[in-house]
């Protein structure tokens, strides 16, 4: 009898199978904001909406990526046991951003605050560029990249041309590149700079690769050097050109660091290094003398950690803020901590300014974010549009003492998805640095009004609702 039905019944059971599957199962391996958009996908699509969940759903790793994580944030703390000449700790009281912040970003993330470093912060492009070129023109011994992109472009010819140049000279080379990110660099450059001697490896492989190693769109966002040991970058910018995105050039910022936390540095990579190809690199712990007085700490965050490193961090910072918060992020899909940290730190009478780009490469993630403005403008929150550049800076500062400088974004891709590396700088000389930064932001910025932003169509509010429920997705 069953089998005498009409295909259009076995597909309707199928559709309610599917659907009653997907309530009982999503709640239970995905965080509630995330469960809320991809039940909403399964409820109207049930068979496009599964399988996307089956291969987008959870960000899983394969579990030697992360047994691997865990064996190398053990060694870090072991040879971090018997730095304490290194060691930065703070005279504030307990319950200050000071006092606090360290300790919880040593628990996230394995490194110790340091002293004795020296930090200049680079917010001009081709500034940025031939610092790091001049200095791997300079390496003697060992040069490390980690980046996200890396295109066959002018900026990609003159890294491609500059590693030549240092292996030539009998320095030890090593490239990350993440597979996705960084592809049109690899097809480029790959094969010339191994004929070199140069160890050029892909981070998580994208096509039918990723099926063994963690969710195919898990992505290694961090951008950072290490250049013998002694010198390092850190930030959001990338081996790209400026104009990467159409008619508006990046602005970005990054940090060359000297002294201790160039150790951590290089860590960090010998760390990724292990967790693709399981060798462990040799990463020199000895002490050495103070390049500057800035208290540093370095906060990697990824899905192979057991909790969301940057987020957490980034949430306490706004939550202990007691003056002035300021936020630059080129995308802005926080997550419900996150926007509840800004709403109540506006409320309670803090300075708090979030500054994006008016120009956005990804159109969906605008819509998303501008669903947000209304509820952080009510409670006081200053939003302002960077209109010259694409900001794809990414940082904050806190009061007049801390400020953080990276890769992570405030979205839940960033917290949650991406292998991302920040820095975390103990030291009102360079907050008050980045101070100057922000404060050519806001004078090349418009900035939204919320009785105009009430005023926009009902369109574009159903836009940008509907966009919101994607958040988990982008």
């Amino acid at each position: 009898m069953l089998l005498d039905l009409h295909p259009g019944y076995w597909l309707l059971a199928l559709d309610w199978l599917i659907r009653l599957a997907a309530l009982a199962w999503i709640p239970v391996r995905s965080p509630p904001a995330a469960a809320r958009s991809w039940l909403l996908l399964v409820g109207f699509v049930p068979l496009l909406g599964l399988p996307l969940y089956l291969v987008l759903g959870h960000p899983w790793l394969a579990r030697q990526r992360r047994q691997r994580q865990a064996h190398v944030s053990q060694l870090i703390h072991e040879r971090q046991a018997d730095l304490t000449a290194l060691r930065w700790s703070s005279t504030a009281a307990d319950g200050s951003a000071l006092a606090d912040i360290p300790r919880l970003a040593e628990r996230l993330g394995d490194f110790m605050p340091t002293r004795g470093n020296a930090v200049v912060l680079h917010d001009r492009y081709d500034e940025s560029l031939t610092a790091l070129l001049a200095d791997i023109d300079a390496a003697e011994q060992e040069l490390h990249l980690l980046y996200y992109l890396m295109f066959d472009d002018a900026v990609g010819r003159a890294m491609a041309a500059a590693l030549l140049r240092a292996a030539a000279r009998g320095v030890r080379c090593r490239v990350l590149l993440d597979a996705v990110g960084a592809k049109p660099g690899l097809r480029a450059w790959a094969k010339p700079l191994r004929a070199a001697g140069i160890e050029v490896r892909a981070m998580l492989a994208g096509g039918l690769a990723w099926r063994g190693l963690s969710r195919m769109d898990l992505r290694n966002h961090r951008k950072l050097a290490v250049i013998d040991g002694h010198v390092g970058y850190i930030g959001s910018q990338n081996l790209a050109d400026a104009n990467f995105v159409a008619g508006h050039p990046n602005r970005e910022l990054v940090a060359r660091v000297q002294g201790p936390a160039v150790r951590q540095l290089a860590a960090l990579f010998a760390s990724d290094w292990y967790i693709e190809t399981g060798e462990l690199l040799t990463v020199a712990t000895a002490a050495h003398a103070p390049a500057g007085t800035t208290p540093t700490q370095l906060l990697p965050s990824g899905p192979a950690y057991p909790f969301q490193n940057a987020r957490d961090v980034v949430v306490a910072l706004i939550q202990r803020a007691q003056r002035k918060v300021v936020l630059a992020t080129p995308y802005f899909v926080p997550d419900d901590a996150t926007l509840t940290a800004l709403r109540i730190a506006a409320l309670s009478g803090v300075e708090v300014w979030l500054v994006l780009s008016l120009t956005n490469n990804q159109t969906l993630t605008r819509w998303a974010q501008q669903s947000y403005y209304e509820e952080l403008l009510e409670a006081g929150v200053r939003i302002a549009l960077y209109r010259p550049h694409f900001l794809h800076a990414k940082h904050l500062s806190v009061d007049d003492d801390i400020a953080l400088v990276g890769s992570i974004n405030l979205d839940i891709r960033s917290f949650a998805l991406n292998a991302e590396a920040g820095l975390l700088c103990y030291d009102p000389a360079l907050v008050a640095r980045l101070r100057e930064v922000e404060a050519e932001y806001l004078a090349d910025a418009e900035f939204v009004d919320l009785a105009a932003w009430r005023q926009r169509r009902p369109w574009r509010r159903s836009r940008e609702g509907i966009a919101r429920l994607a958040d988990s997705l982008m």
